[in-house]
């Protein structure tokens, strides 16, 4: 990483960066072939990473006030380490500085943030497609968790568990 970033740095974002964090998730989403899934909006992104409670938050890697790639992560907490963690849900450099360094100095900025925290674990999934980030997670010590599957509810079958919930009391019955 010899002059990779000169005037490279990170930054949180903030509820004006909102159009940009979009513009990041629907590069993102063009370059995993899944533009049509996106349903993100500027709206959606205002409530959920800078509302009353937010949910997420997004950091960004610039040059010289350019944003030239993006992080989206939250916390999340191991029952078995009793510990939080940081889970990273999206991470993404621009095509004309991938190849310098930028996606590593990132993870390691949320491995230092997962540290700080008291955290034991930073965790992300890759697509089973995507042989070249897992090259490069290998590099830096990932380690593939190979005995979980990742499931998810999505849609109708969410709606459709979701509507045999039963409302219990809560505390004694």
């Amino acid at each position: 990483m010899t002059n990779l970033v000169e005037n490279f740095y990170i930054r949180e974002a903030t509820k004006e960066d909102v159009p940009t964090i979009l513009q990041f998730i629907r590069e993102l989403a063009k370059h995993e072939g899944l533009l049509e899934e996106v349903k993100a909006s500027e709206d959606s992104l205002t409530e959920h990473l800078f509302g009353e409670n937010p949910r997420a938050q997004v950091i960004f890697g610039c040059i010289e006030d350019e944003p030239i790639a993006f992080a989206l992560f939250f916390y999340n907490f191991s029952t078995f380490e009793g510990k939080p963690g940081v889970y990273l849900e999206d991470l993404y450099v621009k095509p004309a500085h991938r190849g310098k360094g930028i996606g590593k100095i990132i993870l390691s900025y949320l491995a230092h943030l997962t540290l700080q925290i008291g955290g034991r674990r930073l965790e992300w999934c890759v697509h089973t497609w995507n042989t070249k980030a897992q090259a490069f997670y290998k590099t830096i010590g990932a380690k593939p968790q190979n005995r979980i599957i990742l499931n998810r509810l999505d849609g109708n079958e969410l709606t459709d568990l979701a509507s045999t919930f039963r409302k219990l009391p809560i505390g004694k019955a």
